[in-house]
């Protein structure tokens, strides 16, 4: 019968990986290699749940513990990313690297050897990865890959006053998008600058409905986010939490975009004093790996009516200064106008191409054009929808 006390001694002493002990897979086969082995049915049993563990996740123990190891995070991975990881931290991880080597590389037979049963019992894999080597070479590119949810993810919403990732994130690309190229460039460029850690600027796009430019911050986010760039999507009615995500995002060595979709107040909205106080210098040193990207279809962003300019308010120009002051704080401001004729022609003939429309082009814009008199006018939006009109009538 073997014995593995030496190494279940070792996993109670692990403080940096300590939340990779309580995963569910990790700690069933904790408890295996723990039996001594003399109650049959124990071992069969506290086998059977480490494998099935083991199941839902990969067939290769070296592999699942790789994974872990590699989007865990811990106070090192967070010390690292800042530079500042002290040298016994530095001890301790070497020597919990160690130990999880030695935990992927037992085998079924080595494990079946705790007791001697006649029992079938399922097999897995070991892998032949150095798994110090892959926490190294992460570690060296962390302000790229990140840690924790950002490492697996780059897409995310605020709800429950937690940032949770997107699973199915859209999937909009660059080479899919055409027209408007020098306004899509303006925010490329910016962007660019937030992730070289240079002085970026807030951008508000605005302009008319389905214009591109919600999809083209998605698309610049789906290109970039192998540089270490995220998305962070916060509703309007969301912004008093700005605060607390910029706090949690400020030590995080990825660049993120706060995302803030089909943005517009009443003058007396609370949530216009919030926005307008992160907003207050732009990008700021504390938050430059933070920007925030907004759209909205007012330049303003403030509905006004007549009776907000001839008020009973004794500063009435103050108040409307107050008013126009929202939109001058963002830097970067990106007008997408609704495209002319040629515009949108020119999009559903570059769509119609990626959707392998085949269509006499005379015979193509006087459909397109129709089709954008019954569904409220030219847009990029109108010229996709038209698009996927005509795919789905070929299939």
């Amino acid at each position: 019968m073997k014995n593995f006390s030496n190494l279940t001694l070792s996993a109670k002493a692990v403080v940096i990986f300590k939340n990779i002990l309580k995963d569910k897979c990790i700690s069933s086969f904790l408890k295996l290699i723990e039996c001594d082995g003399t109650n049959e049915n124990e071992f069969i049993s506290l086998y059977s749940d480490f494998v099935s563990a083991l199941y839902e996740k990969s067939d290769d123990l070296c592999e699942y513990i790789n994974l872990l190891l590699q989007n865990d995070e811990n106070i090192y991975v967070k010390e690292s990313a800042k530079g500042i990881a002290s040298p016994f931290m530095q001890n301790a991880v070497e020597n919990e690297l160690d130990l999880f080597q030695k935990l992927s590389q037992l085998s079924c037979d080595d494990v079946k050897a705790i007791c001697n049963t006649n029992i079938y019992l399922p097999q897995w894999k070991n892998g032949n990865l150095s798994i110090k080597d892959e926490y190294i070479k992460k570690i060296s590119s962390i302000k790229t890959t990140g840690y924790g949810i950002y490492a697996t993810h780059h897409m995310f919403l605020y709800k429950d006053e937690k940032i949770i990732p997107v699973k199915f994130p859209d999937p909009q690309r660059l080479s899919q998008m055409s027209g408007y190229e020098l306004e899509r460039q303006k925010v490329i460029d910016n962007t660019m600058a937030l992730i070289q850690g240079k002085p970026c600027n807030n951008v508000l796009l605005y302009g008319d409905a389905g214009s591109g430019k919600s999809s083209t911050i998605k698309a610049i986010v789906n290109e970039y986010w192998q540089q270490g760039l995220r998305l962070i999507e916060i509703k309007k009615n969301q912004l008093y939490s700005l605060p607390d995500v910029i706090e949690q995002l400020a030590d995080n060595p990825l660049k993120f975009i706060i995302f803030i979709d089909d943005l517009s107040f009443s003058t007396n909205d609370n949530d216009f004093g919030a926005l307008k106080a992160i907003l207050e210098g732009g990008v700021s040193g504390k938050t430059e790996n933070i920007a925030i990207y907004a759209t909205s279809n007012r330049r303003n962003l403030v509905k006004e009516n007549f009776n907000d300019r001839n008020g009973d308010d004794i500063h009435l120009q103050d108040t409307i200064q107050e008013v126009m002051s929202l939109s001058a704080r963002f830097g970067l401001k990106v007008t997408f106008s609704k495209p002319n004729k040629d515009l949108y022609l020119s999009i559903v003939e570059n769509l119609s191409i990626q959707y392998n429309i085949s269509m006499d082009k005379n015979e193509l814009d006087l459909a397109a054009e129709a089709f954008a008199i019954r569904n409220g006018g030219r847009s990029p939006r109108t010229a996709k929808q038209f698009i996927e009109y005509l795919a789905s009538k070929s299939e």
